[in-house]
């Protein structure tokens, strides 16, 4: 039986189940995410991320191997006004806190460790999704590698020209944003269905009519 099947762009889903449920161990680096305003972006992208002064683990810069629970914040605002980084998290030593009323769960980093981490399901009454939380005393352990949402297109494009600027990768492929070092050939080609140049490593592709 000849049978034709037609389809018209694509998209790429990152399956993070792996990375977020397993245990989070000292010396290690992660892909972690973070939720912030739009208007802060550049900021935090050209300047680094300024701690929180207080929280449910104390002082420090609040991540999560989660890109949902990254999602959410900041609370209570459109999802025009907010992005969310992708993040490379040097966790150096890691102390976990999984149940109320832990007796470092704020004095974590006066006791040695550079990183706190509440485990997914954890006992914490605070956290109801049940999603892993994380916690970084020093900002410099964090570096935004991407923009992971934003809405808004020009701004997010704009976000990752900055990204790449500041850390030195700004030979990036106009069409997947991703650097062209390393022997990576960005060999870009018109799509079989629209008039669109491609690259063959974009996460996503929409033709256009």
């Amino acid at each position: 039986m000849d049978e034709t099947i037609t389809f018209s762009g694509w998209e790429a889903i990152e399956d993070n189940t792996l990375s977020t449920n397993e245990e989070l161990k000292s010396g290690h680096t992660y892909t972690m995410y973070h939720g912030t305003y739009l208007k802060l972006a550049n900021t935090i992208i050209s300047k680094g991320f300024q701690p929180s002064k207080d929280g449910l683990l104390g002082a420090g810069v609040y991540v999560s191997r989660n890109i949902d629970k990254a999602k959410c914040y900041p609370l209570k605002i459109d999802v025009k006004d907010k992005v969310v980084f992708k993040l490379k998290v040097r966790a150096g030593k890691v102390k976990k806190i999984d149940s109320d009323n832990h007796p470092m769960q704020k004095t974590w980093h006066q006791n040695g460790y550079d990183c706190a981490w509440v485990p997914p399901r954890s006992n914490l009454t605070a956290i109801k999704s049940g999603r892993e939380e994380d916690c970084v005393w020093d900002p410099k352990r964090i570096t935004v590698v991407g923009v992971a949402c934003c809405v808004d297109d020009g701004k997010r494009k704009e976000l990752r020209k900055l990204i790449h600027r500041m850390n030195g990768t700004d030979d990036v492929c106009s069409r997947c944003n991703q650097s062209k070092r390393g022997g990576r050939r960005h060999d870009t080609q018109l799509c079989w269905n629209c008039p669109e140049m491609i690259c063959p490593f974009q996460s996503k592709h929409e033709c256009k009519p």
